[in-house]
């Protein structure tokens, strides 16, 4: 059998171009004993990606040149040399940017190899039901700890986390505001996810627009995207708001935008804290049981963009760092 992968062959200079990437093929090797052989049929695109890209340090290994581009994956067991996996389950693992992957089911990257439920689509589980969902999950429950009345505004909020956070807030009885990237988006985030107002920063003063949709301030922030939309929302803090710092996208290809309110963290007291969902591995059950509760049950709504086939990964990721995606980004590989 043969397996096509993308592997990263050059590290960006800025801005990630196609030609950082190659397609390669590799032979898949027999399986050993205590090992299973995937059939990856979904790939995850995510900004984190991005950061491991470049070879500084970080919160995670630098991505090896000449090596699969990391990434989770979810897919189908096609052989198992392993008791716990059964020829036929659906799995959601970590094996990257290819179309097989082998593994003992401890996974790659980190990422246990996990059996999924067919009650709800096998893409979800990259998604609301993955990695993203338990991301806002833990920024929310864990950082901003909305309480009922209060102003919680969310960036990038059609994208795979910010849709989820937005949902979970208003779930709370908060009131919540979405910062996204046109009108189209922004009809989404407030007719469809149910916010109570979105901000188009491609329209606009976002601090103006912010003024106006949270007159009485901003109690809790869930920050996808940092740069200038970030500094017009600390200029909005109330007293004692809490910041979850996720990611900060605007700055992923080297540009550098200074905070000119970076005062109201001392001024408000704000805690501000980044986190990375991997230092919260035993939260991850919790999460996921009420994530797919509520997505099984259609409270939890959610949307995907796909690019079809392995080659189409580069570019659909390169798009996803631009904001062309609308909601989580996948590749269909299959």
């Amino acid at each position: 059998m043969k397996n096509r992968q993308i592997h990263l062959v050059k590290r960006p200079q800025g801005v990630v171009t196609t030609d950082c990437f190659a397609l390669v093929e590799a032979e898949v090797p027999p399986l050993q004993d205590g090992q299973v052989l995937v059939q990856n049929l979904w790939l995850s695109l995510d900004p984190y990606m991005r950061g491991r890209m470049d070879d500084v340090k970080s919160y995670s290994a630098v991505q090896p040149l000449n090596a699969v581009m990391v990434g989770g994956t979810a897919g189908v067991v096609l052989d198992s040399k392993n008791p716990k996996y059964a020829i036929g389950d659906t799995v959601a693992g970590a094996f990257g940017w290819q179309e097989f992957g082998i593994t003992d089911g401890t996974g790659q990257y980190g990422a246990p190899l996990r059996k999924v439920s067919d009650k709800i689509p096998l893409s979800a589980y990259l998604g609301v039901v993955g990695m993203p969902g338990v991301t806002a999950w833990h920024g929310l429950n864990k950082i901003i700890e909305p309480k009922a009345g209060e102003t919680v505004v969310v960036t990038a909020a059609s994208g795979a986390v910010g849709s989820v956070v937005g949902q979970l807030a208003k779930a709370k009885g908060a009131h919540v505001i979405g910062i996204a990237g046109g009108a189209t988006k922004c009809a989404y985030v407030q007719g469809e996810l149910g916010f109570d107002a979105c901000i188009d920063y491609k329209a606009g003063d976002v601090g103006k627009a912010l003024a106006e949709v949270a007159p009485k301030g901003v109690d809790g922030v869930f920050e996808n995207v940092g740069g200038a939309i970030f500094d017009a929302i600390l200029a909005r803090m109330n007293a004692f708001g809490r910041i979850a710092v996720c990611g900060l996208i605007s700055g992923y290809n080297g540009q550098a935008v200074p905070l000119q309110n970076v005062r109201s963290i001392l001024t408000n007291r704000l805690k501000v804290q980044g986190f990375i969902v991997s230092d919260h591995l035993s939260e991850w059950p919790e999460a996921l049981t009420e994530l797919g509760g509520l997505v099984a049950s259609g409270k939890l709504k959610y949307r995907e963009s796909i690019a079809q086939g392995l080659e189409s990964a580069p570019q659909a990721f390169i798009g996803l760092l631009k904001g062309d995606n609308f909601g989580k980004q996948l590749v269909k590989l299959v």
